[in-house]
């Protein structure tokens, strides 16, 4: 039986009219594909979610998830998602009694995208490490643990974010109504108060002399903070999640709201309390468009956490949540020191 060529059934497919004939030279598949059949071509940034998604899940189904810890002011409320506008040096988000404010550096400019990944990390190496100076290896340590590809440019990414986050200072704050009394509690803090990170540009060398190695000290407010409300996350996840900043945030949300969680509850979307005052942008004027990312979002985590307990309700006006564990208890990895 002889094998059809393109112009064989070309004929005969009204699809493969377009596609250039072989004898005409050759030309690659992926830009055949890119051109003609758009919905078959997968990028390597999918492929990457993808088998990052594959490993969160296996690592649960084996009760083996890289246990790792978020620090309680970012996980109510978010940093910003999208960069800021030239000159804006304020983000503000409310959850409730909880009030984040961030102020960043006037060089530097505020937080923003990926910047979220640092505070998880050192909140992860300080609980780790128990101590407010923390050391690491290496600058690629910190890009591969988030799934960051390796070279010059993402090493660049990464200082300009630490610059973001050592520049940036924080006021976090609650109120609660007792007996007519209010109760206010707040504190200012910057992230860290020294940090001295090093890397190599050759790709071979995995550790740095022990004259040169990197070290981050925290502030003793964040520290603390840290080790008061230590709240588990799935290093994995975030690794997935890791170009999903809006997503991530919505991950580590649930991750606790779930836990604690008395059982089904509704968490309303708009209005001082709603979760669009929660996360970290405040572009979602229009409550149908904040809807149709907030679904996108919920597919993210569902694609990893299958039985995530959460949906948004009938009217679109509020999100159900119950009872359930995104990280497994007893079933952590912390990894290496």
């Amino acid at each position: 039986m002889t094998r059809p060529t393109i112009n064989d059934v070309s004929q005969d497919d009204s699809r493969y009219r377009n596609v250039p004939s072989v004898t005409c030279g050759f030309a690659r598949g992926g830009d055949v594909l890119k051109r003609h059949f758009p919905d078959l071509a997968v990028s390597k940034q999918k492929l990457r979610r993808a088998d990052a998604i594959a490993c969160v899940r296996m690592k649960r189904q084996e009760a083996s998830q890289n246990l790792g810890f978020a620090s309680r002011p970012f996980v109510l409320c978010g940093l910003p998602v999208k960069r800021p506008q030239s000159g804006q040096v304020l983000h503000e988000r409310r959850n409730g009694h909880f009030l984040l404010q961030v102020t960043g550096h006037p060089s530097y400019g505020l937080p923003w995208g990926q910047d979220r990944l640092v505070p998880l990390f050192l909140a992860t190496l300080a609980i780790r490490q128990q101590s407010r100076v923390i050391r690491f290896r290496s600058a690629a340590e910190m890009l591969d643990t988030f799934g960051m590809q390796q070279g010059g440019t993402q090493y660049r990414r990464l200082v300009a974010a630490f610059q973001r986050i050592f520049g940036a200072t924080i006021f976090f704050g609650t109120d609660t109504q007792r007996q007519k009394a209010m109760v206010v509690h707040l504190a200012r803090f910057s992230f860290m108060s020294e940090a001295r990170i090093w890397y190599s540009r050759h790709s071979d060398q995995e550790t740095l002399p022990s004259e040169f190695q990197n070290e981050i000290v925290l502030s003793d407010e964040f520290f603390r903070e840290i080790l008061a409300h230590p709240i588990p996350t799935d290093m994995e996840a975030a690794k997935a999640l890791s170009c999903s900043p809006a997503a991530l945030d919505l991950f580590t949300w649930l991750s606790y709201r779930c836990f604690v969680a008395k059982g089904r509850e509704r968490v309303p979307l708009f209005g001082d309390s709603g979760l669009v005052s929660q996360l970290g942008s405040a572009d979602y004027s229009r409550p149908r468009k904040f809807r149709e990312r907030l679904e996108g979002w919920l597919n993210l985590v569902r694609s990893m956490w299958p039985e995530c307990p959460a949906s948004i309700d009938s009217n679109g006006t509020g999100l159900y949540v119950d009872r359930a564990n995104a990280v497994l208890p007893n079933g952590g990895n912390h990894g290496t020191e």
